[in-house]
């Protein structure tokens, strides 16, 4: 371990698949070339993305009505591409407001129809998640973001609704155990818990598409990228690749199960010591709390500052909080050891010991 990763994305990898993708940069299985420089459409490629799909299909054990996509854009793309296949004009779609990534959602939906923020946190910092709220039946779907990066606050159901569920899983994909299929869309950009910066990946049930009546560019119609298995353009081979070696690592992990528990001994363990250390106060709603991302603050903000220089001493980086809500954010992906988080909560202890 070179340092004890935190950031909020793009984050931490596991070892080997860093490994193995430096082996494939200099020389994909014996080809005599850089996976940097193989032609997407030859077989090598084509296995690669095959692989990265399936991976997804099994480890989220979706049902045959999905089709698993590798886009470009990252998930700010299909905040409008969404909205372009499933929104008809002059129709209406319910949106929850829990953030800035939801906000911006709520946005581009605007520009192809209504969006109906059925609920929002934003009043109180977007410190929970809104739980009480009405779903318009004629809506064309509802449209959630299940963990909320900035704020550190993270879905734990799943709403009930007869109509179509849209969720932005970005920085919550395959990190614990859930039904998928009881979403008819999801997406998410791969860089925090599913691979590198590049790729985002697309689950879509086909019996949704096809049902606007507006002329689709093809770069943005689903239905043609399912066609062509996610080559209708050029795409990200390098990303897609990390993400195939990424989800061959999670599988061998034993899978979303086994790796839940091991997120779930993390977002323990840093939470008690949240809770129970005298310098820092945890921003959310105990409830709603995120295990991919804890934010907190100290009540004191002035010792921030020399707080952030201590663990930059203890190698721990990228704990600096978003500028939007400020303090600190401890970033818990699939990828990220156990004993950086206890390496973390030494460090509070310590710091808190230090200025008691």
């Amino acid at each position: 371990m070179k340092v004890h990763n935190f950031n909020a994305g793009p984050s931490v990898l596991p070892n080997e698949v860093l490994y193995k993708a430096s082996k494939a940069l200099i020389d994909f299985e014996g080809s005599g070339m850089s996976i940097l420089e193989i032609g997407h459409r030859t077989q090598p490629f084509i296995a690669v993305m095959d692989e990265a799909r399936n991976l997804v299909r099994e480890l989220m054990q979706l049902d045959d009505d999905f089709e698993v996509l590798f886009l470009h854009g990252g998930a700010t793309t299909q905040f409008m591409q969404v909205p372009t296949n499933l929104l008809e004009s002059g129709e209406t779609a319910a949106y929850v407001d829990t953030g800035v990534w939801s906000n911006k959602a709520i946005k581009e939906a605007k520009l192809f129809g209504f969006a109906d923020v059925v609920a929002s946190s934003k009043e109180s910092n977007y410190n929970h998640i809104p739980k009480q709220f009405t779903i318009p039946p004629q809506a064309s779907y509802l449209h959630i973001t299940t963990n909320n990066t900035i704020y550190g606050s993270q879905w734990h159901m799943t709403p009930v609704t007869d109509i179509p569920l849209v969720a932005d899983m970005s920085s919550d994909i395959m990190s614990r155990s859930m039904d998928f299929n009881k979403y008819s869309l999801i997406y998410a950009g791969v860089q925090k818990n599913m691979g590198a910066a590049g790729a985002t990946m697309v689950a879509v049930r086909k019996s949704i598409l096809g049902k606007v009546s507006r002329k689709i560019p093809s770069i943005l119609d689903y239905r043609n990228h399912i066609e062509n298995g996610s080559m209708l353009n050029t795409p990200p081979v390098f990303a897609v690749y990390i993400s195939m070696l990424t989800l061959r690592w999670l599988k061998e992990q034993g899978g979303i199960p086994a790796i839940e528990k091991i997120n779930d001994k993390k977002a323990a363990l840093l939470y008690d010591e949240i809770d129970h250390n005298p310098l820092f106060r945890g921003t959310v709603v105990k409830e709603d709390r995120s295990k991919m991302n804890a934010c907190f603050i100290m009540d004191k903000p002035e010792m921030e500052e020399e707080f952030l220089k201590f663990c930059k001493k203890e190698d721990i980086v990228g704990i600096k909080g978003h500028r939007l809500s400020g303090g600190f954010r401890v970033s818990m992906y699939n990828a990220l050891p156990y004993e950086s988080v206890e390496v973390m909560v030494e460090a509070m202890k310590y710091f808190s010991l230090k200025k008691a």
